[in-house]
């Protein structure tokens, strides 16, 4: 599958530090440098206002996809190429992802986490084989890459699967590796194997 949408996960808060701010803006501009369209919250705040203003500035599309509710509250974006409005979180992720042919997952909170681990699920699953990624900058996602080693070591994640995603502190280097094609192991043996058990 050719890559022409990239899906990215941040954070609505700026962090603690303004490297995540920066690598934010610059990864925006990368993927409009590279002609891709950037699906994302739509929100208009911290890391989420940085990635999409990085992209427009550089000339790229952006697609924000926004929970009416949080709209309402002033969140929303309104420079963005197209912004949607969906009536739940649920449904802000079924587009997300509908509209993405890759993932990247920037620093950020719990609701980052959750689509991240929603996406990475639905591959194990076999549901879709689109690449993801991690911007692990200031070596943010390191704990959580140890996490999932560990739920490997103790038999809940295939071995195989324990790191499903390319890693960089590298926005271009990153984007690399994501067009390069899909970064988790294909399902059907570990589905099989586990069906056996």
């Amino acid at each position: 599958m050719e890559v022409r949408s990239v899906c990215v996960f941040c954070g609505s808060r700026p962090g603690a530090r303004p490297e995540y701010m920066d690598a934010a803006t610059r990864m925006g501009a990368e993927l409009a440098r590279r002609g891709l369209t950037l699906v994302y919250g739509g929100a208009s705040v911290g890391l989420m206002g940085a990635v999409a203003d990085g992209a427009l500035a550089a000339g790229g599309n952006v697609v924000g996809v926004l929970p009416g509710f949080l709209g309402a509250k002033e969140l929303a974006h309104r420079g963005l190429t197209e912004l949607h409005s969906v009536g739940s979180m649920h449904e802000r992720k079924a587009l997300m992802a509908e509209r993405s042919d890759a993932f990247i997952a920037m620093p950020g909170g719990f609701g980052t986490l959750d689509e991240l681990f929603e996406i990475v699920t639905w591959a194990q699953l076999g549901l879709h084989r689109k690449p993801m990624g991690l911007l692990d900058t200031r070596g943010f996602f390191q704990p959580l890459l140890a996490m999932a080693r560990h739920h490997a070591e103790e038999g809940f994640v295939p071995v195989e699967q324990a790191v499903p995603f390319a890693v960089s502190a590298s926005p271009t280097a990153l984007v690399d590796r994501l067009l390069a094609g899909p970064t988790m192991p294909p399902a059907e043996k570990w589905l099989k194997r586990s069906s056996q058990t």
